[in-house]
């Protein structure tokens, strides 16, 4: 590495935010203004420039399904991963009679608040499937819950924003299918960095959003299986076949779908670039931090996503709640959590639910990768905390 004084005197700019949010590629910006000036008419509208714009939505629409497997009347537009959730589960309860949510403690907020409001209004029952020391379900608890469970809808995130943990959705759409269970997975972190068939797996409701994999903000998809009885949360007009009123961003589809595009074009070597910097990253942090800690799952290869670390540095508790501080003043963009809640002064549900008393008071940060961060970007912030914790 170079030298911790020549990296900490020369400042660099590093986004290493990316599960917050990420940088639009250039293509998609070209893609998405070529949009905004040449095709801006209402969809719903029956002249020539409503008709161009309606052609570019289901194009839109029936290029995302084709990545997916399913039909383009199941790919329903949204404003993005949180209003996706909503609406799968607002009206599973509402509409499907379901009485029971089956969910985990360390679900995103869009999944938790949302249960905890349809706790209130419908009286429902929700359960929570236990988790290992890692935040890993427990597949036997599930099963055993479904199996003493009667209409219930299972809500499990396919990849945990925080620490990373990567769900078997094969494995509990199969038993959600077998115990006469729906199956809801929020996959925003994962739709534009894995494939997912969803002919193969029997999942009944997903949700994606586009700025997680270098599409514009604001837009996103919510797959609702055929026949599934699911009715809209927003009423209006008859806009996304009922499911959703109000006018189309075209502009914001067409950036989700040109991002996917080429998001899933470059699936297998953006994953293995994004993957070494990961691995280097945590060899690094072993060799010159080596009392750090990896949070969740996020060091194993395996179960955990290759997209971000989270990791838990040895400094005292006085000093802890600088360490956010002294990064951005380096110019270092990471998180101590979800982006969702870094307003907040309080600690990680997520973290809280897997790490002890000891670990919980020393600063845990997300530090989450992208195809424009490079190893000399990683050599920095590694000498920045170097500087910190020794200091």
């Amino acid at each position: 590495m170079t030298s911790e004084k020549q990296y900490i005197q020369h400042m660099k700019q590093v986004y290493l935010d990316n599960a917050a949010t990420t940088a639009i590629r250039p293509e998609v910006i070209e893609r998405m203004t070529q949009v905004l000036r040449d095709s801006y008419g209402n969809a719903s509208s029956t002249h020539s420039f409503g008709r161009s714009s309606k052609a570019l939505l289901e194009q839109c629409r029936k290029n995302i399904a084709s990545y997916f497997n399913v039909a383009a009347s199941e790919i329903v537009f949204t404003s993005g991963g949180t209003e996706a959730d909503n609406l799968a589960l607002r009206s599973a309860v509402r509409d499907l009679g379901v009485t029971e949510i089956i969910t985990s403690r360390i679900e995103h907020h869009a999944v938790l608040h949302t249960t905890e409001q349809l706790q209130k209004e419908y009286n429902i029952e929700v359960k929570y499937v236990d988790l290992d020391d890692c935040g890993l379900i427990d597949y036997s608890h599930l099963e055993h819950l479904l199996q003493s469970s009667n209409k219930a809808i299972v809500s499990l995130m396919h990849i945990n924003n925080e620490v990373g943990n990567i769900l078997d959705i094969e494995r509990v759409a199969t038993l959600c299918k077998s115990n006469n269970a729906l199956f809801h997975t929020d996959t925003v972190q994962s739709i534009g960095h894995y494939k997912i068939d969803l002919k193969t797996t029997p999942i009944d409701f997903l949700a994606a959003s586009a700025h997680k994999f270098h599409g514009p903000k604001g837009v996103g998809f919510c797959f609702i299986r055929k026949e599934s009885g699911l009715k809209p949360l927003i009423f209006g007009g008859e806009q996304e076949r009922g499911y959703r009123a109000g006018t189309e961003s075209i502009h914001n589809i067409v950036g989700l779908d040109e991002a996917l595009k080429i998001a899933y074009a470059n699936l297998e070597e953006d994953k293995k670039y994004v993957s070494g910097l990961k691995a280097y990253f945590m060899q690094q942090i072993e060799t010159h931090l080596p009392k750090t800690s990896f949070n969740g799952g996020c060091a194993d290869t395996i179960n955990s996503t290759y997209t971000l670390v989270n990791v838990c540095l040895p400094i005292a508790p006085e000093k802890a709640g600088m360490l956010q501080f002294q990064l951005d003043l380096k110019g270092i963009a990471c998180s101590k959590g979800s982006a969702c809640q870094s307003g907040s002064n309080q600690q990680s549900h997520v973290l809280t639910e897997i790490l002890n008393d000891e670990k919980l008071k020393q600063p845990s940060v997300r530090f989450s990768f992208s195809i424009y961060n490079t190893k000399e970007e990683l050599d920095y912030v590694v000498n920045v905390l170097k500087a910190f914790v020794s200091a």
